[in-house]
């Protein structure tokens, strides 16, 4: 059972009661509160292990928490609840920092098993080993965590990094949307899968000035080539 802190930060009642009652028969302790100036505050005086953070908020929206965050240096994991799809993009750009996404409405075991994901990653409980991998131009550097295209290291966050892992582990193979999820995230369970596609997206363009691709398999996936 675990025992770590997630703060619920909505205006939402009916989703705050519901994610808490998951939250907690998973053994998780929940801290709750309705806008965006009282998250910032709670997140001071909790350190919470992660935050799940909705986007449309009282006095100081999602985004703004995220980013006031992360320029302050913070680097407790973020998850953002969205009801508008547009916003995905947003959400993982670079510039915002948050680790994941899910969209209203939402299944709460899906947002309990990325909770699990992101703190086993943050725990370093999955964390690679081996030699450095070479692809083309491309260098991964399991212990380090590091990628380089030639000389030139690429700024990748740790999801990033773990998806082009993934599939630089076995270059020309297709992956599905779920193995992805589950190879690379860790879910044990499958639900809203866009997030790889987005994922993807980020990666495809730091990846530009590479030798190595990418590829979309229509109807199925994903693979790398070079």
């Amino acid at each position: 059972m675990s025992s770590e802190l997630i703060l619920l930060v909505d205006d939402e009642p009916s989703i705050i009661q519901l994610s808490r009652m998951y939250f907690e028969r998973d053994g998780f302790r929940v801290q709750e509160v309705g806008d965006g100036e009282s998250a910032l505050e709670a997140v001071t005086k909790y350190r919470p292990a992660l935050i799940v953070l909705d986007v449309m908020l009282p006095k100081l929206d999602g985004f703004e928490v995220c980013r006031s965050l992360r320029i302050k240096g913070d680097q407790t994991p973020i998850i953002m609840l969205t009801a508008r799809d547009e916003d995905i993009d947003k959400i993982l750009g670079l510039e915002l920092g948050a680790d994941d996404y899910l969209t209203k409405p939402f299944n709460p075991r899906e947002l309990i098993a990325r909770v699990k994901a992101i703190l086993r990653r943050s725990d370093g409980k999955k964390q690679a080993d081996g030699k450095p991998l070479h692809r083309g131009d491309l260098t991964i550097d399991p212990a380090s965590r590091e990628v380089s295209v030639a000389s030139q290291t690429l700024d990748l966050r740790t999801q990033e990094f773990d998806l082009l892992l993934t599939l630089a582990e076995q270059p020309g193979r297709v992956f599905t949307r779920e193995q992805l999820l589950q190879l690379a995230w860790g879910f044990d369970f499958y639900g809203q899968t866009r997030t790889v596609d987005v994922h993807i997206a980020h990666l495809r363009k730091k990846l530009e000035g590479s030798t190595v691709k990418i590829e979309t398999v229509t109807g199925v996936g994903y693979k790398l080539v070079t």
